[in-house]
């Protein structure tokens, strides 16, 4: 099995909770109340995609590369009492 880093953005909603979309796999929407669940369910819609997209016989909207390593930049929410 092949691993395929896909790109997501994750954005903080007004009415609570956060909305994760993706440029690379159109169709990608996930929410979740929290960053590390919205994340969870990001992943699973990602994976249900590409397997209707192999299923279907159609061919996927990037190229999968075998993940030799990675590096990740982001920013984390911190909660401060000041």
């Amino acid at each position: 099995m092949t691993e395929a880093m896909i790109n997501i953005k994750i954005e903080k909603l007004d009415e609570g909770g956060y909305l994760a979309t993706s440029d690379t796999l159109q169709g990608l929407i996930a929410q979740g109340r929290t960053i590390a669940e919205t994340i969870e369910i990001a992943q699973d819609v990602a994976k249900k995609l590409i397997e209707s997209y192999v299923e279907h016989g159609d061919p996927l909207p990037f190229d999968i590369k075998e993940k030799k390593s990675f590096k990740i930049t982001t920013a984390v929410p911190v909660s401060v009492n000041a």
